[in-house]
């Protein structure tokens, strides 16, 4: 079954409503590897309730629309996705317990032709359920390789900056843990293609993946440890495009350029010198802390 513009346009995705605690906070530090040097001063609040710090890539996580591309009537050939870009935009931190409403819409389908495939976005939008106090907005843009060929398209939505083209100012290296896959999972995304071996060669891959989005959060823990003194309240935003595949085990170095307004970044799986994550760039809050200086 092909995509049909008009059907997923209009596609019902069901709003959310999660109560969350201190330990579902603590799990997803967990997951990006937050703890492993249990000594650490500087990450020990994201992993202990006493002071706890949120990491605000958990708004990827809570909330989340969760596997509604898999409905056949989608029209999505559901196995062959590759999560492209997410664009996340911080409104305001929540507490480290309550109960967050998300609603997620399909915004956007960009067809790139026959046999290129097709873009589609989804905004969700986060909020406090007591209060409805705006907390966070997100932007996934899925790529669903079999998919193109849809004869109808919007327009693509604006294209995120590369990195600058000079050595970059802080460069920072994270160790994954060969089960890193198996303890992201927890979060919510189960797909099997992180997890399965049969699975993964199914969707064109040797080898069960990691989440893109536990990359994406460990880009977030490398640029609040360089740049933003592990403060989560001085990011704004995060967005960033996924390049290439990681696999468990291995090591994201995160390169980071200061800029104006936040930083641009992008990563590699360390060992191999594959780039993963591209176009980066992080919003940061300069309140009453000098901003670096940009290049």
């Amino acid at each position: 079954m092909a995509i049909d513009y008009d059907v997923l346009k209009n596609w019902r995705i069901a709003d959310s409503t999660i109560a969350y605690e201190a330990k579902d906070c603590m799990l997803y530090a967990q997951s990006l590897g937050y703890g492993h040097d249990a000594l650490d001063p500087a990450e020990l609040p994201f992993v202990y309730e006493d002071g706890i710090r949120l990491v605000p890539s958990l708004f990827t996580v809570i909330g989340a629309p969760g596997a509604w591309a898999t409905d056949p009537g989608t029209g999505i050939d559901w196995l062959r996705i590759l999560h492209g870009e997410h664009r996340l935009t911080i409104h305001a931190l929540p507490a480290a317990q309550g109960v967050m409403k998300s609603a997620t819409r399909v915004t956007c389908i960009v067809d790139k032709g026959p046999g290129r495939g097709a873009l589609v976005v989804t905004g969700r939008e986060v909020t406090c359920a007591d209060t409805g106090k705006a907390l966070a907005t997100i932007a996934h843009t899925s790529f669903c390789r079999a998919d193109g060929g849809i004869g109808r398209s919007d327009e693509a939505p604006p294209a995120l900056a590369a990195a600058p083209a000079r050595p970059a100012d802080h460069q920072v290296l994270l160790a994954t843990l060969p089960s890193a896959a198996l303890l992201y999972r927890l979060n919510g995304d189960r797909n099997p293609i992180h997890v399965d071996p049969a699975m993964a060669r199914k969707a064109g891959f040797d080898r069960p993946i990691l989440h893109g989005l536990c990359s994406y959060g460990m880009a977030c823990r490398a640029v609040l440890r360089a740049s933003a003194g592990n403060d989560p309240a001085r990011l704004a935003s995060f967005a960033l495009r996924f390049s290439a595949p990681m696999y468990p085990g291995e090591t994201l170095r995160v390169d980071i350029w200061n800029g104006e307004g936040g930083v641009h970044f992008e990563a590699f799986a360390h060992e191999r010198q594959v780039k993963v994550l591209s176009h980066g760039f992080a919003g940061l809050q300069f309140a009453g802390v000098p901003a670096p200086e940009a290049a």
